[in-house]
Parts: C-alpha cells; structure tokens; sequence
C-alpha cells in the first residue's frame, strides 16, 4: 500500500540573479512500513527532499502526496497541524527544548495539539526508548543517545504516517548509532510507519529495504534491497 508518493517535485532557490536547482523534476513511491535509506554526496538535494516530503518547504514545481492527502493545496495553519499528526522529524542535532523534561519533549506534539496523553501508550514508547529512569532529566542531564531517543520518542508519540530522519546518527558514535538504528527499525515495525532517512553511512543504508540515490538534485538510483 503506497503511503507517500511525489510528481515531478523540483525546488529552485533564488539568491539575487543565481538560481539552485536543488531538486529536479523527482518521481517516487513509497510503501507502508519501508524503510528508506537517501543517500548522495554533499548539496545533491538529500535534505531539500525530505523538507519537502515533510511539508516543511514548498516545492518550486510538483506535488506530494501523504496517505493520499496532497499536501501543498493546504494552507500553512493546516499544513502545519497535518505535519504535526502525520510526520513525525528527527534531526542530526536533536532540537529538543531545553527547560522540558524528556517526557515533556516527547508529548510536546500532543500538548500542542491539546491532546491528552494515553499513558499506557507512553509508558510502552518509554520501554522501547529506554528512558523509564530519565524520563524526568532535562537534556542537559542526557547523553546524546538519550536525547537522540528523546528525539525519537517525539517523532513517533502521535503515531503518524510517516517518520523522516536527517543523519539521525551523524553526531554518535559507533556504538550508539547502531543503537539508535536499531530501535528506528523496532519502533517503524511495530507501529506500521515509513521510515525516510538520510545517510551518508552506506553501512546504514544497506540495512534499508530500499536506497535512493541522490545526484545534482536528481534521483539516479531506486532500488529496492531486501
């Protein structure tokens, strides 16, 4: 079952007279439950798709489209409600709030959002991140794998569509990246989300069931690995 798909998305950034393409005329389709791994060399248009697949640019041409909802007709209030209940983001340097507690961080989509915390569903997420016993520290109390959880736990606390990762692994060590993979991969199996992610560790990449390469803003390889 297709879960999210693009057409003929392209960004062009404008900076006085110079033009960037930095996305170019990009076609894919994505499964319910895949894992996908994007790969490419620096400033190939790896980031630029994921803002866009999440709704948090705009495309310069072309459309996407999340559980069937093209997101772009949407104005930016009910973008962003949808990009807060459908997408869930982690990023290479946390972004977590600072004076909330872990567990403030991870319910900080339902807060608000005026939702009620379901407490057996939180305390499950709280197991499988390993965070029982911090779930009060502050992030300057965490390790950076336990903020990267932290951060984990925040992307998927709504049970949303699809959870796109931005070198979830690039500021860890060995160790700990293969930790924090191995609890994306758990956590996207048992709650049936997609999981896009970004690499430049070919050793992560290929624990993906599909790569996507990316080249000067052009797709040049989608190939589906296990």
């Amino acid at each position: 079952m297709e879960i999210l798909r693009t057409e003929n998305l392209s960004k062009i950034y404008e900076s006085g007279q110079e033009k960037v393409e930095a996305l170019k005329d990009v076609s894919i389709s994505i499964k319910k439950g895949e894992f996908v791994a994007v790969v490419g060399p620096s400033g190939s248009g790896k980031s630029t798709l994921l803002h866009l697949l999440g709704g948090l640019d705009r495309p310069t041409e072309g459309r996407v489209f999340v559980d069937g909802v093209d997101i772009y007709t949407m104005k930016e209030e009910k973008l962003a409600i949808f990009r807060r209940r459908q997408v869930g983001f982690i990023f290479q340097f946390y972004n977590l709030v600072p004076v909330l507690t872990a567990e403030e961080n991870i319910t900080l989509p339902l807060m608000l959002d005026g939702k009620k915390v379901d407490k057996s569903y939180f305390d499950e997420v709280i197991n499988l991140l390993g965070l029982k016993d911090r779930k009060n520290h502050f992030p300057s109390q965490l390790s950076g794998g336990q903020q990267q959880r932290t951060s984990i736990g925040r992307a998927i606390i709504y049970k949303p569509a699809v959870v796109l990762a931005d070198e979830p692994t690039g500021n860890l060590d060995s160790k700990t990246s293969k930790e924090v993979i191995d609890l994306l991969r758990l956590s996207v199996a048992r709650y049936q989300q997609t999981l896009i992610m970004i690499t430049h560790e070919m050793s992560i990449a290929e624990q993906a069931d599909r790569i996507i390469r990316i080249e000067d803003g052009r797709v040049v390889k989608n190939e589906v690995v296990r």
